[in-house]
């Protein structure tokens, strides 16, 4: 596996549960690099199902937005399950308008997060 920089990883057999780094996900090099090391969990590492945990962030940008629409487009490519957990109640308030809460499955806590993918 690749050094990260961006990202908090713990392996679950096929599956990952991702932690960030940043309270908020707005530079947009590392927005880049974010996405690539998120990309690459499923690219090359071979991860199936992912979960992104965002109990640390405190803000994100649009641009990270993108990132999390186009991994949840590369987990279903590998027919796997994706789910974000812990989000605060501003940053929910976005997927919210953007109604990308109707597109990704979002949970309350870690555990549900984690059971929804075949997990706990």
């Amino acid at each position: 596996m690749a050094e990260r920089r961006r990202l908090i990883v713990s392996a679950l057999g096929d599956s990952a549960l991702i932690r960030f780094v940043d309270k908020k996900i707005v530079d947009s090099a590392n927005i880049e690099e974010m996405g690539d090391e998120m990309f690459t969990l499923i690219e090359k590492d071979n991860f199936k199902n992912v979960v992104l945990n965002f109990e640390g962030v405190d803000f994100l940008s649009s641009a990270a937005l993108n990132k999390i629409i186009m991994m949840d487009k590369k987990v279903k490519k590998v027919t796997g399950k994706f789910c974000l957990c812990c989000l605060k109640k501003e940053i929910m308030e976005v997927f919210t308008l953007t109604r990308l809460n109707k597109i990704v499955d979002i949970k309350k806590t870690e555990a549900e997060a984690l059971k929804a993918i075949g997990l706990g």
